[in-house]
């Protein structure tokens, strides 16, 4: 509510007008209403995957997901327009989190180094030992409906690991104009995306199943002599 002084309605955190009671309950009430949409959006891709998994993608409709997550047909309509969206929310979610990974590796660590022991780290850390994760996947790389969805996890995951990569020819000093940079970054997130899902793609089919993390590492490994080559 406008207080007539021209100020935001909602204050600078730790500015004069936020130490009323009153400032900091809506603030509070703001920031619970966030955290049970965010739980909800959840609870609707979490019920959405598990009910394609256990019925087949098109044995599963938004009323199923929605009576799964024990809210109405509406309320899934204000999160996703689609099931197949809901199947990939969570997908798309952890996909932009790679950036993050890199970021997290020590600066002093050569930037191949470091991006290939992010991707590993980010595909590790997917549940990939879960045979019912496996699935899941599989389903979501191999379905024709729900390639356009599979398409937004890896350019999510493409641009989240560009940003990060930029970052890190920046802070090294990288001697190229800033277009240069970022174009760089971008051909060499692409370049590194691609070999992951070439990577995991073989490894859905290859028999006796094996690991994921050397057929990661032996792709990656690839990448990298191609890209030293004349």
């Amino acid at each position: 509510m406008s207080t007539g002084t021209g100020a935001a309605e909602v204050p600078e955190v730790g500015g004069p007008a936020t130490q009323g009671p009153g400032a900091v309950e809506s603030t509070h009430a703001h920031g619970l209403r966030e955290r049970k949409k965010l739980a909800t959006r959840e609870e609707l891709s979490r019920a959405a995957l598990r009910l394609a998994m256990e019925r087949g993608l098109d044995n599963v409709l938004v009323e199923d997901i929605a009576a799964a997550a024990e809210v109405s047909p509406r309320t899934f309509n204000n999160y996703f327009a689609t099931k197949y969206e809901a199947i990939c929310a969570l997908g798309v979610e952890r996909a932009a989190q790679i950036g993050d990974t890199l970021r997290r590796r020590p600066p002093e660590e050569g930037l191949w180094q470091a991006i290939a022991a992010a991707v590993v780290t980010h595909y590790e850390s997917g549940h990939f030992c879960d045979p019912a994760a496996m699935a899941s996947l599989k389903m979501v790389l191999t379905s024709p409906q729900l390639r356009g969805e599979h398409q937004r996890i890896v350019t999510t995951m493409r641009e989240a690991l560009a940003a990060a990569i930029a970052e890190r020819l920046a802070a090294a000093g990288a001697a190229c104009a800033e277009v240069d940079l970022a174009l760089r970054a971008e051909v060499l997130a692409a370049a590194v995306i691609a070999t992951a899902q070439v990577a995991v793609r073989r490894w859905f089919v290859v028999r006796p199943a094996t690991a994921l993390r050397p057929l990661l590492e032996d792709a990656l490994a690839q990448l990298q002599a191609a890209l030293r080559a004349p």
